[in-house]
């Protein structure tokens, strides 16, 4: 039987990746990330899958309005606050968290006269200057969210970190200091570690960290790779081999003739493509797997297809299955090939790349 491109995902293993996040922030409560359809791996699928995390953060109010939908009681943060009054009537009806970055947000509050407001969270501007407030408008924000007579629970402080994938960089380390400096009477929660803070800068391990890439197995850092930080890949992306062609020495394969056969070679085709979110501009020489041994992309991608060498692997056939990243072939690596970051390569996976669940483990034991 046919096997159309599938993306495996392994529960067991995101399971094992929130322990290690645990692990290196023990003392800190987990915002488990699964914006973006849970990083292109199921949004509800990974929340249920996740559930000891300590809560879920989501980037806008709709992907926080699903959860609920989908029976998630756990805590909800909204990373990009509320756009406008009909958002944030959906975030109390649906006791949403919010971050708050912009001046129009807060005024958005002061129309809330009925029911409460979760706790709040301000987005201070640190050093990334993509959201948040200037660090000097952080004391006069803070009394004014005090006064407000909706809001419930305690005030949170939280700000993004920009160069944490290098960890020779010293900027992690000043905004870390910035944000910690706001609060030194410690009556705000703090929030800091993304998944390069929690693995490399201690710093980053505040009252909550918001662990992403990490769990979906693959490494934040730009020195080490998921397999030394002890991650394990969630999703297995495979298809099949569908045909194998006998092909000779100067024929030009696929589209544009970029690669050219230098002898008498076998090449496969393989059914998988841009079409399903396999990287249009990865070049030749991108490993994939073939029965578990590697071989190599030759050609441009198509939407539906790619050639690969098989040189040296003369028992190929039809109906071989071929892994273009997951275990055995860590999706960074081909990412780095394709020029891009796992990030990109998870969350582009098409709708019609089946998708299969594989059981969560009932406990992980971290080494």
């Amino acid at each position: 039987m046919h096997i159309y491109p599938r993306a495996i995902i392994d529960h067991s293993a995101l399971q094992h990746n929130l322990a290690v996040a645990r692990r290196h922030a023990p003392a800190s409560r987990i915002w488990a990330v699964i914006k973006s359809n849970g990083y292109g791996h199921g949004m509800a699928q990974v929340a249920a899958a996740l559930e000891d995390a300590d809560g879920f953060a989501v980037a806008r109010v709709e992907e926080g309005v699903r959860l609920r939908e989908a029976g998630v009681s756990l805590p909800i943060l909204v990373l990009e606050g509320i756009l406008d009054e009909q958002e944030l009537a959906a975030a109390q009806e649906h006791r949403l968290e919010l971050a708050l970055h912009r001046p129009g947000q807060l005024a958005l509050l002061e129309h809330v006269s009925t029911g409460d407001l979760q706790p709040l969270w301000l987005k201070v501007d640190t050093g990334m200057h993509r959201l948040g407030f200037d660090p000097k408008e952080v004391g006069a924000l803070l009394r004014l969210l005090g006064a407000h007579s909706r809001i419930v629970g305690s005030l949170g402080l939280m700000t993004h970190l920009a160069n944490a994938d290098d960890t020779r960089d010293p900027l992690t380390r000043q905004q870390c200091e910035r944000l910690r400096a706001l609060d030194p009477s410690g009556k705000c929660r703090l929030s800091i570690g993304n998944s390069a803070g929690i693995l490399a800068f201690p710093e980053s391990r505040t009252d909550w960290v918001r662990p992403g890439i990490m769990l979906y197995g693959a490494s934040p850092l730009t020195d080490r790779t998921a397999t030394d930080l002890g991650l394990r890949p969630v999703m297995t992306l495979q298809t099949q081999l569908i045909a194998v062609r006998s092909l000779s020495r100067g024929d030009a394969i696929g589209y544009g003739g970029t690669w050219v056969c230098p002898e008498d070679m076998a090449v496969g085709v393989v059914a998988i493509g841009y079409g399903d979110g396999y990287p249009r501009h990865a070049p030749a020489g991108t490993p994939v797997l073939v029965g578990g041994r590697r071989a190599s992309l030759v050609g441009r991608v198509s939407m539906d297809m790619i050639h690969i060498d098989l040189r040296g692997m003369p028992g190929a056939s039809v109906g071989d299955l071929v892994t273009l990243w997951g275990e055995g072939l860590p999706v960074e690596e081909i990412a780095e090939r394709a020029g891009t970051i796992s990030y990109e390569l998870l969350c582009q996976v098409t709708a019609r790349v089946r998708m299969e669940y594989r059981p969560r483990a009932g406990s992980v034991k971290v080494p």
